[in-house]
């Protein structure tokens, strides 16, 4: 085993207080490879792929791996791909039966003049202090973009903007969005509202895992208020077979930005890209990233489900260390020619104390591609480890002591 000190995975991922384990596994064409502190495969020279957008991610959406990225942690104004966070609040409130998509809210004189028909911005065009359900509203944010709508669901549900802001920043924390700020609920101008393309695509992998029902709507073409109707305002719904979703947007600060998924063949990729100078530009952008990833890339499977993947170090136990496994397959994307190099570590806090219970959440794998991490997921052990014997114990405790007087020197070089 080697040690190293604690880390935070900027993907959001577990944070390990004190000394962290790393168990290396090599990852070869012929299978995997249980091992420590053993060198990976060597590989091809990956194709190196150009944007034209400032920043941008593609991802597919089972794993969360990510196929590339360009500036994916710059902060920027997401201008209306906000509006996601707004959805998502939406949602949660609905699946917690904190309100219901029956319920009315009221079209304010301030929702209407600022996101109204009087704005000049999107709309659905809902007239002043007429009350709209939920439901509705939804559709108005998600197809037509409408500030109106967002605006109308963010003093309905926590009274006015600037309170339902701290609702969305408290969630986006709470999904692992660690960096996002929210000083509205539409996206429009403010200094506060800003976001990365990383943490968009995470969003909405999220909204399509957690809402499969509600991401419908996101592929609807267009919807209807007030006699109006007004088609789907994601250009990329009709340019791409398999495009269902989810989010444009434009603001002067933010540029032209676009989320997007499309699913071909059973695989769903993820799209974000932000700061492009036209909407002709950032479709472009998009599409020619997703074909890129479809033509490039296909799913892998590392580890089944249960198969165990390594060891972890006990202290004190009756064994000197737990095989771990995963619950579910990890599986990643890789080149199709072959030119990924992957490693994957075990990353655990540890010596872990015994005793310990089969499934015991243990650590994460992280399996990198390159320099990226591609995936991560938690391991747990496989089987019951007892408490050992006093000769045991004492003599485990007397490693680490050693072991944490070499740390502590090495730390002060």
């Amino acid at each position: 085993m080697t040690t190293r000190s604690s880390t935070h995975d900027r993907r959001g991922g577990l944070a390990w207080r004190g000394l962290v384990a790393v168990a290396v596994l090599t990852i070869g064409l012929g299978g995997i490879v249980l091992a420590a502190n053993n060198s990976v495969q060597g590989a091809k020279k990956e194709d190196i792929y150009e944007t034209s957008a400032p920043t941008a991610i593609l991802l597919e959406a089972k794993s969360g791996s990510v196929l590339f990225e360009k500036n994916a942690d710059e902060l920027r104004a997401p201008s209306s791909m906000m509006k996601l966070m707004t959805a998502e609040v939406v949602f949660n409130a609905i699946t917690k039966g904190e309100i219901k998509l029956t319920d009315e809210y009221v079209i304010s004189e301030n929702t209407w003049r600022k996101g109204g028909a009087p704005s000049g911005g999107s709309t659905m065009f809902a007239a002043i202090n007429s009350r709209v359900p939920v439901q509705d509203l939804l559709r108005g944010a998600i197809i037509q973009s409408g500030n109106d709508s967002c605006m109308a669901l963010a003093e309905g549900i926590a009274g006015d903007e600037s309170a339902f802001a701290e609702k969305m920043t408290a969630r986006a924390r709470e999904l692992g969005m660690s960096r996002s700020t929210f000083a509205n609920s539409n996206g429009l101008p403010h200094p506060d509202n800003k976001m990365t393309v990383r943490e968009l695509a995470s969003l909405a992998r999220h909204i399509m895992l957690t809402y499969p029902d509600f991401y419908k709507l996101f592929g609807e073409r267009e919807f209807t208020w007030n006699k109006i109707r007004q088609s789907n305002r994601n250009a990329l719904l009709a340019a791409m077979d398999g495009a269902d979703g989810l989010k444009t947007g434009y603001t002067k600060e933010g540029g032209y930005g676009l989320v997007g998924s499309v699913v071909q063949n059973g695989t769903r990729l993820i799209v974000v890209v932000n700061g492009l100078e036209s909407a002709d530009d950032r479709l472009a952008a998009a599409r020619k990233l997703l074909e890129w990833g479809f033509r490039n890339f296909e799913v892998r499977t590392l580890f089944a489900a249960e198969q165990p993947i390594g060891y972890a170090k006990v202290f004190g136990g009756d064994s000197g260390s737990v095989q771990v496994a995963v619950s579910d397959p990890v599986q990643v994307m890789v080149q199709k020619n072959g030119g990924d190099r992957l490693i994957a570590r075990i990353v655990y806090s540890g010596p872990v104390r015994a005793p310990i219970a089969p499934g015991q959440p243990i650590g994460v794998v992280r399996v990198w591609r390159g320099k990226e991490v591609a995936v991560e997921m938690p391991v747990h052990a496989t089987k019951a480890v007892g408490v050992g014997s006093t000769m045991r114990r004492a003599f485990d405790g007397a490693i680490e002591l050693v072991v944490g007087t070499v740390r502590s020197g090495a730390a002060r070089l």
